[in-house]
């Protein structure tokens, strides 16, 4: 990780299980700034028996009459196409990640040498995968879209001999507004002491900034090069242009925290005597008249008597002429 919000961009499917379009993703999570690149490694025999139902919005964004199996079918890509893009993201030098959703794609990822371990939503309650996971001993960030503290926690347990943060989340795509909860990050990290994140499945990139405004430390968004294409999550992810948006109002954020002295600041100085006031002359004042309020004000700039010190002028005397406006 970095001091730095670790910005994951979220590949995720959206290369349609083209190895050439996954080579597109990771140029665009480059060029726009990202930390990492991430895909979902599976063996969709694995993952999604013949007997289950797509999500509502898989059945909104594909083909109705494929079963979630032939769906995810469709977007698998072999080890060796991964073994291919982890390369590529060396070369291009922006981490390579892969969410593993499968025992088998844990083992594989492993031997990739890969630096960190996502755990998706719905793996939190799979504790043979969890286990698989802990015994590498490796850094893990941890989505808990659909759980609750006990379930976070239980998965806690299991992962104790793993560098773990966690990522809170909402799993619908995409995620209306008034379900993302963005104070729930607040309360995993307040209830266990990790460092936190949020996985972001809103349209647009107003969420991912504020989760990091308030103390994200990671941020995962989907991306991919057109909204337009065919397949589950193209919908709920950034376009190219937006992606760059969101790195760098996030970067942005990253300098505006400061160091959180309050003090003036280097580009203000000069406007100290520029914006403040002195004690001036109200109207002519001559040498031996007592100064009131009657002869005296205060009108910028800052270049006499701080008006602070107003009280200890009132009543002296004037030790020599002022004229209208002058510096007393």
């Amino acid at each position: 990780m970095t001091n730095n919000t670790f910005i994951i961009a979220e590949a995720g499917v959206n290369h349609n299980g083209s190895v050439e379009l996954a080579k597109k993703l990771i140029d665009v999570a480059k060029d726009c700034g990202c930390d990492a690149v991430k895909f979902q490694t599976f063996i969709a025999k694995n993952v999604v028996s013949k007997f289950a139902k797509k999500a509502q919005y898989q059945i909104e964004n594909t083909n109705n009459d494929e079963s979630q199996l032939e769906m995810i079918k469709k977007l698998e890509l072999s080890f060796a196409d991964f073994l291919e893009l982890k390369n590529y993201c060396d070369i291009k030098k922006i981490i390579f990640m892969s969410t593993p959703f499968d025992l088998e794609s844990i083992d594989f990822l492993a031997s990739l040498k890969m630096t960190i371990f996502k755990i998706p939503s719905g793996e939190i309650t799979n504790l043979p995968y969890l286990r698989k996971i802990n015994s590498l001993k490796t850094k893990v960030i941890l989505s808990t879209g659909m759980a609750n503290l006990e379930e976070i926690a239980n998965a806690l347990k299991i992962l104790q001999d793993c560098e773990v943060s966690i990522l809170h989340a909402n799993t619908q795509y995409p995620t209306p507004m008034e379900d993302v909860n963005l104070n729930a990050m607040l309360t995993i990290k307040n209830k266990f002491n990790v460092e936190i994140g949020y996985s972001d499945h809103t349209q647009g990139i107003e969420i991912a900034i504020a989760s990091v405004a308030i103390g994200a430390k990671i941020i995962e968004k989907h991306f991919t090069l057109d909204k337009k294409m065919p397949g589950p999550d193209h919908i709920a992810s950034l376009e190219p242009e937006e992606l760059k948006a969101m790195v760098n109002s996030i970067r942005n954020i990253e300098k505006a925290f400061g160091d959180g002295i309050k003090r003036p600041s280097k580009s203000e100085i000069n406007n100290i005597e520029i914006a403040r006031k002195s004690i001036v002359a109200k109207v002519k004042i001559n040498k031996g008249e007592f100064f009131s309020e009657k002869n005296i004000t205060t009108k910028r700039p800052a270049l006499g008597i701080s008006p602070m010190k107003w009280d200890e002028i009132i009543g002296s005397i004037a030790q020599k002429n002022y004229e209208e406006d002058e510096l007393i």
